[in-house]
């Protein structure tokens, strides 16, 4: 029975919800591990493309980044470059008609 105890996963590392990580041990044994899951990558708000320079870690590995490692240090983080550029465009555009209205 100890056996079993030893190989069986716990029912809350059953689902997929963990991921299986095989760890070799000092005595040379190897043993599985279950760690969480990578979140998933950040995207556009506007188009849905993959960001980049957002680094991909759970919020306790977060906590020990800089601040300028976790997003692009530049207007509209949350948006890709070419959105970006897009939304900049325009906001010189408004703000430009937004002085002609006013003269």
């Amino acid at each position: 029975m100890k056996f079993l105890l030893e190989n069986m996963p716990q029912p809350n590392k059953r689902s997929g919800r963990f991921r299986k990580v095989f760890v070799r041990t000092p005595g040379g044994r190897t043993r599985l591990h279950y760690k969480k899951r990578k979140p998933s990558k950040a995207k556009c708000a506007e188009c849905g493309a993959l960001l980049k320079g957002v680094v991909r870690v759970r919020a306790t590995k977060l906590k020990n980044i800089p601040k300028t490692k976790k997003r692009p240090e530049r207007p509209h983080p949350e948006l890709c470059s070419r959105c970006a550029r897009e939304r900049i465009k325009q906001e010189k555009i408004y703000s430009q008609n937004k002085k002609d209205d006013q003269k």
